[in-house]
């Protein structure tokens, strides 16, 4: 790999990027902001936040209240909407100038079309769709940990030559953290000069979408190949149970559920109170999915099925023939409550 910008001797600090949205902050930020707390505090030294808009109002305020010693904001009407070249612009002239040891970013769509920018043009390694992330300290290395060759092994990987240390973190790994309004930090102005080149795309329409975030669901009905595609009772209990419908690549794939309800490696990872897998066999590129869920129930014909591994209830039969049980009990908790 040819010379990065700056090395290991110049670099101090944790950075994380922030994304925001309609005034808040991202969930996927806020989990990096706890994490990266852990991480900045293990190698002694300082967390900063990277902010990057148009009238960011009280989202530095809200950063350190989350954990940030330091927020970098660069606030222009160019920067109003993410735009690959603007943003790309911005952030390198920032790292160059701060020379961070560690750069986090979460592994949305915009924090992946920026990592892989950054780091070709920072001349660093970018460790992506981490699964967990530690330091040691005392080679000040960080330590990413990445769900491999379909779910077969768990590589860690480090970047001992290089600086910024990057990584991109899947949403919903990291729990986030609680925000302490009393809590000092400094908040910092970064000044930016947008090039022309920079508008080379325009957005003409921007439209937000209402598809469900399994992140944030508290209660979770999983769908596997086992469903066969009948929908309707798996349905109907994920309505008693005020729960989302998610699913194995399977599922997704034979278009039983929207790709955004994939759950697993190639999908999203989850912490809900409870997850029902139903008809899933339990292999590792899923399973990394719900390993954060409170309680793990799961139904499957096969008793050797992995899933039995994860779980915290184990009912070995037809699904069929158990869902609809457990759909007439609810219903008449529900009845009974109301």
């Amino acid at each position: 790999m040819t010379k990065s910008t700056y090395g290991p001797s110049d670099a101090r600090g944790v950075w994380v990027y922030l994304e925001h949205q309609e005034g808040q902050l991202e969930g996927v930020s806020l989990e990096l902001l706890r994490q990266g707390r852990e991480l900045a505090d293990a190698l002694e030294t300082s967390l900063t936040g990277l902010l990057l808009g148009y009238a960011l109002g009280d989202l530095p305020r809200r950063a350190v209240a989350c954990g940030a010693d330091v927020v970098l904001t660069a606030d222009h009407p160019a920067l109003q909407l993410y735009g690959t070249d603007s943003y790309t612009r911005a952030v390198t002239a920032m790292v160059q100038d701060g020379k961070p040891d560690v750069l986090l970013l979460g592994a949305t769509p915009n924090g992946r079309d920026l990592a892989g920018r950054l780091a070709v043009r920072l001349r660093t390694g970018l460790t992506a769709d981490c699964t967990g992330l530690s330091v040691d300290p005392e080679r000040r290395l960080l330590r990413g940990d990445v769900v491999g060759f379909g779910g077969g092994i768990v590589a860690t990987i480090l970047c001992p030559e290089h600086r910024p240390q990057m990584a991109t973190v899947r949403p919903g790994i990291f729990a986030q953290p609680e925000p302490h309004f009393d809590r000092q930090g400094d908040v910092r102005s970064f000044p930016v000069a947008p090039e022309p080149e920079d508008a080379r795309v325009r957005v003409l329409e921007r439209s937000v979408s209402d598809s469900v975030d399994l992140t944030r669901a508290g209660a979770i009905v999983a769908v596997g190949r086992g469903a066969r595609g009948d929908m309707g009772v798996l349905e109907r209990l994920a309505q008693l149970m005020h729960a989302e419908i998610g699913g194995t690549r399977v599922a997704a794939d034979q278009g039983w559920i929207g790709r955004e309800r994939q759950i697993g490696q190639t999908g999203v990872v989850t912490a809900p109170r409870i997850v029902v897998c139903c008809g899933i066999s339990g292999a590792i590129h899923f399973t990394v999915g719900v390993d954060k869920a409170e309680c793990v129930v799961a139904i499957n014909t096969d008793p050797d099925a992995p899933i039995f591994e994860h779980a915290d209830y184990c009912i070995v039969d037809d699904m069929f023939a158990v869902l609809p049980h457990l759909v007439e009990e609810l219903a008449k908790a529900g009845a009974l409550a109301g």
